[in-house]
C-alpha cells in the first residue's frame, strides 16, 4: 500500500539544502501503520518505519527553532499495516505537505537540522506549519531512506 506514494503527490515547489531538495507534496491518500512497541526513531535497523512526533508549541512557529527542543514528544511508532482496521492503526494522513528525501539513514542531528530547515522553509513562505513531523524510513531500489514530512495550511 505505502509504495503507491509516488504516484499520489504532485512538487509544487523545491529548494536544496544540506544537499537535500525541500519539496512541497500533497499526498494524494493516506498511509497506514500499525504501532510496533520497542522502535528507537533515531536508530534504524531494517523495514519500513513511520514514526510522528508532536512538535512544540512555542518551536514549531518560530524561524529558527531549538533542535533540542523541536521534536516535544513522540506521539506513534509503526510498521506498514496489513489493512486500514489493524488494531492499532495510524495514518501518514492524506494533504499539504513540506517534504525531504535522502537515499541513507540520517543520524539524529540531520534530522533535527533538515526539521528546523522544512520548518524555517515555511514560514519564510508565510504558510502555517503543522503541530506534528513524520519521520519515515524505507527501503527502495536496493537502499535505504530517510523522508520528512511536516503538514502545513494556509495563514489565516
Amino acid at each position: 500500500m505505502a509504495r503507491g506514494i509516488y504516484f499520489a503527490f504532485k512538487i509544487k515547489y523545491h529548494k536544496n539544502v544540506m544537499e537535500m531538495i525541500i519539496t512541497k507534496l500533497k499526498l494524494a491518500a493516506p498511509l497506514y501503520y500499525e504501532k510496533a512497541d520497542g522502535l528507537n526513531p533515531f536508530e534504524y535497523k531494517d523495514g519500513e518505519k513511520l514514526f510522528c512526533f508532536e512538535l512544540n508549541e512555542k518551536e514549531r512557529v518560530s524561524f529558527e527553532p531549538s533542535k533540542d527542543r523541536l521534536l516535544e514528544r513522540l506521539v506513534f511508532g509503526g510498521i506498514p499495516a496489513i489493512s486500514r482496521t489493524s488494531n492499532g492503526a495510524f495514518n501518514l494522513p492524506a494533504g499539504d505537505y513540506f517534504f525531504s528525501q535522502k537515499r541513507e539513514i540520517l543520524p539524529r542531528n540531520e534530522i533535527f537540522t533538515l526539521a528546523a530547515e522544512i520548518q524555517a522553509e515555511v514560514i519564510w513562505q508565510r504558510l502555517s506549519p503543522g503541530s506534528r513531523l513524520y519521520l519515515r524510513y524505507l527501503f527502495e531500489d536496493g537502499k535505504p531512506v530517510t523522508q520528512l514530512f511536516r503538514p502545513y495550511g494556509s495563514r489565516a
